[in-house]
């Protein structure tokens, strides 16, 4: 008999309609309610650990969860995490870099429409998170409209339909079909002993490209961060004509900034081997990010930054695969 801890949030799926609009009111005990008892091997436990719309969820959130889950490791097989849709794919990449070599399953989930709602999505999405949980299987993963991905890979594509979330350059792990779990992609078991490292430096800037940005906007990077994930174009090149951004973002590095270069392209990843452009580009210095999302660039960059001030050895965890974040290094 598996016994399984659910753990709430707030976000989409336990939403009301309140004087505002939806906002998450319904606690873990009444999400429970609204699932029919599968019956079929497992007891659950509940936990309401907060009630927040995803997109007030913070890194100091994502600490929480950890938290919670290492308190509770021992005394439970698997975990469910609702959570709000809209910063999930955040809030999972940050648990798999926490929440190392876990050899219980940690599955996160949540629904495009309140499970309050007559029509919805959230009582299926609940129904096969707990049945993922039950799994011999170790790792994070959003479990979402009947697919099951790694935690690392996870992105929102769309905000209104069942079929929200996509795995990027990495395969789904799983289909749930009702009773039947269907598996794409073969799990190797967690050798590794189970860690736990909450540290987060969230001096962390996200800035994407665009023809026409003033180089200038480097000069203040310095003293607000201690990273910048830049979102490039294509294969990850930087302008260095007219408006010469590389010049900055040589400074910006040689002031001790860890700059993670990245590209705007969803699928495929960079590879600054190929144009002048990217060729231009300091890579002994520049942290290359090869196939990541952003959504797991930005939660490492600060996993990495809370471990180390030393940026040579953030630049060596950030290029160095974890949860199956890098798949591919571009040749």
């Amino acid at each position: 008999m598996k016994k399984l801890l659910m753990i709430t949030t707030g976000g989409t799926i336990a939403s009301v309609e309140g004087e505002h609009g939806l906002a998450p009111a319904v606690n873990a005990n009444e999400l429970l309610n609204y699932v029919s008892d599968m019956n079929n091997g497992y007891t659950m436990e509940t936990l309401s650990l907060m009630n927040l719309d995803s997109t007030n969820m913070q890194p100091e959130d994502w600490v929480t969860m950890a938290e919670a889950v290492q308190h509770h490791y021992d005394a439970y097989d698997g975990f469910v995490i609702t959570h709000g849709t809209d910063t999930m794919a955040y809030t999972a990449a940050a648990l798999s870099y926490m929440l190392q070599n876990a050899s219980k399953p940690i599955v996160i989930t949540g629904s495009q429409i309140p499970i309050t709602f007559q029509k919805t999505d959230a009582k299926r999405n609940i129904t096969d998170a707990i049945r993922f949980a039950c799994e011999e299987i170790g790792g994070v993963y959003v479990v979402f409209d009947g697919r099951v991905i790694q935690g690392t890979r996870a992105i929102k594509l769309r905000t209104k339909s069942y079929d929200a979330f996509e795995s990027i350059n990495y395969p789904y792990i799983a289909f749930i079909h009702e009773d039947r779990i269907e598996y794409n992609k073969k799990i190797q078991s967690q050798i590794d002993s189970f860690t736990v490292d909450t540290s987060l430096c969230t001096d962390v800037l996200l800035l994407r490209l665009y023809p026409g940005l003033k180089p200038e906007v480097f000069d203040v990077l310095a003293n607000m961060y201690k990273g910048v994930v830049i979102e490039s174009y294509g294969s990850g090149g930087i302008p260095f004509e007219r408006r010469d951004l590389l010049q900055k973002i040589n400074e910006l590095v040689e002031k001790g900034v860890v700059v993670v270069i990245t590209t705007q392209c969803l699928e495929e990843g960079e590879d600054m081997t190929i144009y002048e452009v990217g060729r231009r580009i300091n890579q002994e210095l520049i942290t290359r990010s090869s196939n990541m999302n952003t959504e797991a660039i930005v939660p490492k960059l600060m996993w990495a930054l809370g471990r180390s001030a030393e940026p040579k050895e953030v630049k060596r965890m950030m290029e160095t695969p974890i949860a199956d974040d890098i798949t591919i290094w571009p040749s």
